[in-house]
């Protein structure tokens, strides 16, 4: 009677204790498994080829290679075993995109990690160099420019890809959709994406690959906000741009919004925009006082015969111009302002008026001012 009591009572705890002891002969079964298989894929595909040969490899990473070119050269080169593995683990860390051109020093003893570090730290020996551009600048201008900072000996392969945007489209699809428009009579697909700021490149860096970096500049500055904002008002991305480019050359930071206040009530009545920088652009002058044969200029770029915006930027505008374009002053909207003035060439002071007959009164004031400033700026050019 005991005895059955006794087995009995096992019973009921081998009931009990069995699904654990299951569990946890599944747990050990599971965890020689992982075992074995990280076993399997460090020894096959993450140690080190060679664990404990410092012995030194020369190894180089040309300019522009992507992270699957440099992972099968590394694999080629015996420094790591699989080429998935290191670029998938360069990725997965966040240093995927910082790998730098040079010439380094590895092991075949060295870790994938270390060797990341080390490819990404950039000492490898490769020169780098900034440049500077500046807002308001056009294609021609920054194309001299970057001659002058000594980014390029010439500066005609720069205008060339320039003018055509050859290659760029599938990387940038906002540069796709200007080739796609072939707007007849634009100078530059590039003019105005060309976002003005300071940059570090490495020194013998192609075209392509300095007009990528502001290309992906501009990228960023216009993104998401900017592309809302530019669907509310019914403008698509190079209408913002050129409308910006405008705004950048007519007037200073502080007067943006107010400028643009002034271009958006022109559009909205018809009107054309009578813009002077759009001139100066289409004829190749920077005078003040245009004469009359320039203002009937026959260009697509010309805003005193033609209504809307001009077929393409006139330069390339920072940021403060572009949210200008997209966020005009509304008080000035609201209270139909349509002209402004330049009263001091020195500082870009400008005067906002309401009525054709304010805006004369205020040009006629000012022209003497205008005409001795072209004249100062001739004769400095020849000395």
């Amino acid at each position: 009677m005991a005895e059955s009591r006794s087995a009995r009572g096992w019973n009921v705890v081998w009931r009990i204790l069995r699904p654990f002891l299951i569990f946890a002969c599944a747990c050990l079964l599971a965890a020689g498994i992982l075992v074995s298989a990280w076993d399997f894929l460090y020894e096959n595909y993450i140690m080190p080829p060679e664990p404990g040969n410092d012995a030194p490899v020369e190894f180089v990473v040309e300019r522009g290679s992507s992270v699957s070119t440099i992972a099968r050269q590394l694999t080629e080169a015996g420094l790591v075993r699989n080429k998935g593995v290191f670029q998938y683990l360069s990725e997965f860390i966040g240093k995927g995109h910082q790998l730098k051109a040079g010439t380094y020093t590895l092991s075949r003893g060295m870790t994938i990690p270390e060797i990341i570090d080390v490819l990404s730290a950039g000492d490898g020996g490769t020169d780098v160099m900034n440049f500077t551009i500046v807002e308001g600048l056009t294609v021609e201008e920054i194309g001299q420019s970057l001659v002058e900072q000594g980014v390029f000996e010439s500066a005609d392969r720069f205008l060339e890809v320039c003018r055509t945007g050859e290659g760029l489209g599938e990387d940038y699809p906002f540069i796709q959709d200007v080739i796609d428009a072939a707007d007849e009579g634009r100078n530059y697909v590039l003019e105005g994406y060309l976002y003005p700021d300071t940059y570090e490149i490495y020194v013998g860096s192609s075209e392509e690959t300095v007009i990528g970096r502001m290309l992906d500049r501009m990228n960023v500055i216009y993104g998401v906000a900017y592309r809302t904002r530019a669907e509310e008002l019914g403008m698509d991305m190079d209408e913002v741009i050129t409308l910006a480019s405008m705004i950048e050359k007519e007037g200073k930071a502080e007067s943006f919004d107010k400028v643009s206040a002034v271009f958006h009530n022109r559009l909205k009545e018809g009107m054309t925009l009578g813009s002077d920088v759009t001139v100066q652009y289409a004829v190749g002058v920077r005078r003040l006082v245009l004469t009359q044969e320039e203002l009937d200029t026959d260009s697509p770029y010309n805003t005193y015969i033609h209504t809307g915006l001009p077929v393409g930027a006139v330069c390339n505008p920072g940021n403060a111009a572009i949210e200008a374009a997209l966020y005009p002053d509304s008080d000035y909207v609201e209270e139909g302002y349509l002209y402004f003035v330049l009263t001091d060439p020195e500082t870009g002071e400008l005067a906002f008026t309401k009525t054709l007959e304010e805006h004369d009164e205020i040009v006629e004031q000012y022209r003497p001012l205008w005409e001795a400033y072209d004249q100062a700026s001739r004769q400095e050019a020849e000395e």
